[in-house]
C-alpha cells in the first residue's frame, strides 16, 4: 500500500489500479457480468473523456487528484446541460464513486479524494408512470406474429418466454437449450440475470407444451444444450438473436396490434412486458417478496419501488368493495365523526 501522496496520485497508479479495478477486482474476483464490467468502463472514459476535452487535462497526466469534489460536481453540471438521461448521469457517477472507493482501500491518500467526492450526489429521479401493457394489449401482442410462418412460431414463443418469466431482454437471448428444465416436476428455466447470478423460474403448463412443440420445430436435428434457445440463420449459419431484433419484434407487434384496432402506448419495448407480468402477478395477490424473486431483484426496495402500485381498476375495485362493506354508498365522509379522524394530527 502506498504511504505518499506523490506514490498514489501519480498517473501511472491511476491508469493501473483502473485496469485492476475493471479486470481483477471484478472480472476475476467478482465475477461481475460483462454488462456491469463494460458499464463502470464506460463511466470511467467519458469522465476521461471531459477531462481532456472540457478541462484541457492530458491523459497521460491524469491521476486520482482529478477525480475531487471540484471537478465532479463541474462534471455532474456539465452532463444535465448536455441533456443527458438522469439514469445515464447517475450511472457514470456511479462508475467514478466505485472505482474511488477501491482505489481508496488500495493507496491510502486517495480516501480523502474519495470522502470528498460522496459529497456530489447524483440526479434526483423524477417519478415516471410505470409502462406496461393491459390485459387487452399484452393478448394481441401474443397472438401478433404470423405463426403460418417458422420465424411467426419462433416470435410467438419468444413473447410467451418474455410474459411467463418477467425476464430481462439479454436474460431471453442468453436461454441456451440447456437452459430448460421441462421434465422436472415442477418444469422451469434457469435465467443468467445481472451481476453473473442465476435463478430458477417456474413455467407455466401451458408455455411448456407451447415449449416442447418449439423445441421439436427448431431443436430436433440436435442435442447441443449449448445452442441458443431462440437463433436466426443466415447464409446457412445459425446465430443467436440481438437486443435489436427483440425491439423490433416488439413494435412490429404493436404495428400489428394497432392495425386490429387494439389502443397501444405510444411507445412499447420488451421492458414492457416484464413489468405487465410483475404487474399481473401483484394483482392476483403474489407477495412482493415472491414477486422479488422471479423478477431478480437484489433488493426488495427496488420491486415495490416499481411495482407496489394499484391501477385505476384495482383502485376502483377496492373502493367498491369498500362500499359494499360498509352497508352504505353515501358519502360517509361527509358524516362528523369521520371529518374529525380526517382533519386531526
Amino acid at each position: 500500500m502506498s504511504n505518499t501522496q506523490d506514490d498514489s496520485m501519480n498517473t501511472a497508479v491511476f491508469w493501473q489500479t483502473s485496469r485492476d479495478f475493471l479486470y481483477v477486482h471484478h472480472e476475476k474476483i467478482r465475477k461481475s457480468s460483462t454488462n456491469t464490467v463494460k458499464s463502470y468502463k464506460t463511466g470511467i472514459n467519458q469522465y476521461i473523456n471531459y477531462l481532456e476535452t472540457e478541462m484541457g487535462k492530458k491523459r497521460e497526466g491524469i491521476c486520482f487528484n482529478d477525480f475531487r469534489r471540484e471537478n465532479l460536481k463541474s462534471y455532474t453540471d456539465w452532463m444535465i446541460e448536455k441533456k443527458l438521461a438522469d439514469k445515464t448521469c447517475n450511472l457514470r457517477l456511479t462508475a467514478l464513486h466505485s472505482l474511488l472507493e477501491y482505489a481508496a482501500y488500495e493507496h491510502a491518500d486517495v480516501m480523502a479524494v474519495y470522502i470528498n467526492a460522496l459529497t456530489v450526489k447524483g440526479v434526483k429521479l423524477k417519478d415516471k408512470p410505470i409502462e406496461f401493457f393491459e390485459s387487452t394489449q399484452m393478448k394481441g401482442l401474443l397472438e401478433a406474429p404470423d405463426i403460418t410462418t417458422l420465424t411467426g412460431r419462433r416470435n410467438r414463443m419468444i413473447l410467451v418466454m418474455f410474459y411467463d418469466t418477467g425476464g430481462r431482454v439479454q436474460e431471453i437471448l442468453d436461454l441456451t437449450v440447456g437452459s430448460l428444465h421441462l421434465e422436472s416436476n415442477v418444469p422451469y428455466v434457469t435465467l443468467h440475470g445481472k451481476g453473473n447470478t442465476f435463478r430458477n423460474v417456474p413455467l407455466m403448463d401451458k408455455t411448456v407444451r407451447h415449449l416442447k412443440n418449439y423445441l421439436r420445430e427448431f431443436h430436433s436435428k440436435t442435442v447441443d444444450n449449448a445452442l441458443p434457445l431462440f437463433y436466426a440463420r443466415t447464409h446457412g449459419k445459425l446465430h443467436p438473436l440481438s437486443p435489436d431484433s427483440m425491439e423490433k419484434l416488439i413494435k412490429d407487434s404493436s404495428k400489428k396490434c394497432i392495425d386490429n384496432g387494439i389502443d397501444m402506448p405510444a411507445s412499447c419495448h420488451c421492458h414492457m412486458i416484464r413489468k405487465t407480468r410483475a404487474m399481473d402477478l401483484y394483482q392476483a395477490g403474489m407477495s412482493l417478496e415472491h414477486i422479488q424473486q422471479l423478477l431478480g431483484h437484489k433488493h426488495i426496495s427496488t420491486t415495490s419501488g416499481f411495482y407496489a402500485f394499484a391501477t385505476l381498476e384495482t383502485l376502483s375495485k377496492a373502493m367498491k368493495k369498500a362500499g359494499n362493506e360498509s352497508g352504505t354508498t353515501e358519502k360517509c365522509w361527509m358524516d362528523e365523526a369521520t371529518l374529525e379522524k380526517l382533519y386531526s394530527l
